[in-house]
């Protein structure tokens, strides 16, 4: 599951916001390129961070939603180094950098915090990495519950498990069907 920021970083971040936005689904936050002049932390919906391949195809690099902050390791670059795109109708507190940096400089309690949030996201990237490694179906589902704590989430939630592990969600929801099937062979 995704863990989201401290309440206490969460209410520190707020703090040093220049105001709230929205951003359409599809519209960019931001492109690779433009001057890093705020950082966002969603508050409602979904942000993808994309770079775009050499071959067409588009990496994901984070899939931001609610209460996680946005491209957080462009907290001491100049530029950003990908696009952000709404994948959902998103509300964002806008944060200016360098508030951020002056915080980070100053407050030793919100420098601990934001050095937790990113060893946290730290451990999901790998995480994420390892799971996509594995190349099977059976092999991703099995590591991505092994990793959390064999709960599968709420049937609605099951296509952003798929993209999560990095399969197609009918791929996903035919393993799935076969997990059902074996369970109720082994149990008559």
């Amino acid at each position: 599951m995704i863990e989201v920021m401290s309440d206490i970083l969460l209410d520190q971040v707020r703090s040093l916001s220049s105001g709230r936005r929205t951003f359409d689904a599809g519209r960019h936050l931001f492109n690779q390129g433009d001057e890093v002049g705020s950082l966002y932390l969603v508050e409602s919906g979904v942000v993808h961070l994309v770079r775009h391949q050499a071959d067409g195809n588009v990496a994901v690099l984070q899939r931001a939603s609610a209460e996680l902050v946005l491209a957080e390791a462009s907290v001491f670059s100049s530029v950003y180094h990908c696009d952000a795109v709404a994948v959902t109708d998103v509300d964002a507190t806008s944060v200016p950098i360098h508030s951020i940096r002056r915080a980070l400089r100053s407050d030793p309690e919100f420098a601990e915090g934001w050095a937790s949030y990113l060893s946290y996201q730290l451990q999901q990237i790998r995480k994420r990495a390892e799971i996509a490694s594995l190349k099977t179906v059976a092999a991703r589902l099995e590591s991505w519950l092994a990793w959390n704590d064999g709960e599968l989430p709420l049937k609605g939630e099951w296509k952003a498990l798929a993209n999560d592990i990095g399969v197609s969600p009918e791929a996903l929801y035919r393993e799935l069907s076969k997990r059902r099937s074996s369970f109720v062979q082994d149990r008559t």
